[in-house]
């Protein structure tokens, strides 16, 4: 090798290896700036996005019969019934019914908690399921007590006019947890309903800028050592005089 071409291959061995650490240190500041924009942009949206939902939620009230983002804050009693999983909105109804002796073995109140207006009545009728049955309040706000029986097709109705949270229960099947929950009007203790879907979505795992900006700086690495390579198989690594 001439000494004209050593020269030249060292020069272009420090030419490729400054740009390869200056592209690995510059690319870290670049994309965390541009992380940086992005969430500023996203984070913008976000918040139009959720202001948004928040009026149409205020303007639409509650249409998936959940009690939108809120529901009564019902005593214990009435959350160990087996059947018990959300509320049901019975609000607008001027009659709501309620089945006594639902479910497989006949002891159950179905729907077990409903929420109703002001003035509201609420029927309970027998299904003639499960044994003697009755309808007597626990705890809350109203009582009420109907007759004991298995006879099918009877009916035992209260009007509610005055608001509040009341837990009954079949007397007979208190220890099968046999339990209901009435609330009456909206000016009542409420609890944040947990939405099962929130964080469901499919956008994987976000992954964190430093990490981001550690995989560009790695790629950029990466093409500067094919970049050496690529003038060692040209030019060769021998320096020696010959």
């Amino acid at each position: 090798m001439t000494q004209e071409t050593e020269r030249f291959s060292r020069r272009t061995f420090l030419l490729a290896t400054g740009a390869g650490a200056a592209g690995a240190a510059g690319a870290t500041p670049a994309v965390a700036q541009e992380d940086e924009e992005e969430e500023d942009e996203n984070g913008e949206e976000e918040e139009e996005e959720e202001e948004e939902e928040e009026d149409e939620e205020e303007e639409n009230g509650d249409d998936d019969g959940n009690g939108g983002d809120e529901e009564p804050d019902w005593p214990e009693q009435v959350e160990e019934a087996p059947n018990f999983d959300d509320t049901s909105d019975e609000r607008g109804a001027d009659e709501v019914s309620v089945t006594v002796g639902g479910g497989d073995d006949g002891l159950q109140f179905d729907p077990p908690a409903i929420w109703i207006d002001e003035g509201a009545t609420v029927v309970w009728e027998w299904s003639g399921e499960g044994g003697d049955h009755n309808v007597a309040s626990s705890e809350g706000d109203h009582e009420f007590e109907s007759d004991t029986t298995a006879e099918e097709g009877f009916t035992f109705e209260e009007t509610f006019d005055d608001g509040g949270i009341t837990a009954y229960e079949c007397t007979p099947h208190a220890a099968q947890s046999m339990y209901g929950g009435i609330a009456v009007g909206d000016d009542i203790e409420t609890v944040e309903v947990q939405d099962e879907d929130a964080g469901g979505g499919g956008g994987g795992v976000p992954l964190p800028d430093a990490a981001r900006a550690l995989g560009v700086a790695t790629v950029v690495a990466a093409g500067s050592t094919l970049g050496l390579a690529y003038v060692f198989m040209k030019y060769g690594g021998d320096y020696e005089e010959r």
